[in-house]
């Protein structure tokens, strides 16, 4: 139980920054797999599903953070290429686009696992529309 929660904190550390909208792991908190009453059939299929896409979400994570890094260094150069800097954030776009995908097919395979009454506590736990995942320490975005 321990190593799946070590387990859960990583991923969750990696995913919360990028999470699409309406979705947070749940599955790293154990408070909500606790009054979730998971079997142990079910908190052992959630395990294998997190093990199965860690290592892809943390290379698609990656790949997020390099392009952003590519598009940053684009800006700074100077002169500014147009075509070099285009290519940079069609980059960027793929690997976000891939990190919700990936982030979305792990939350569809992990909703398999609940029942619909387990389904529906969870959403009545999910965050406020509006709200967003930050870390505790974490300060809200400024407008």
């Amino acid at each position: 139980m321990l190593r799946f929660i070590v387990l859960g904190l990583v991923l969750a550390g990696c995913l919360f920054a990028q999470m699409p909208k309406g979705i947070y792991a749940w599955w790293s908190r154990p408070e909500i797999a606790k009054d979730l009453n998971l079997t142990p059939s079910q908190r052992q299929q959630i395990r294998a599903t997190v093990q199965q896409y860690r290592a892809h979400l943390l290379n698609v994570r990656s790949e997020v953070n390099r392009a952003e890094q590519e598009l940053a260094d684009q800006f700074n150069h100077e002169p500014i290429d147009p075509s070099k800097t285009n290519d940079a954030i069609d980059r960027l776009v793929d690997a976000r686009s891939d990190l919700t995908r990936t982030i979305t097919q792990l939350s569809l395979k992990l909703r398999l696992v609940l029942t619909e009454q387990q389904w529906q506590e969870l959403q009545r736990r999910r965050p406020a529309q509006g709200e967003d995942a930050r870390q505790p320490n974490e300060a809200p975005a400024q407008k």
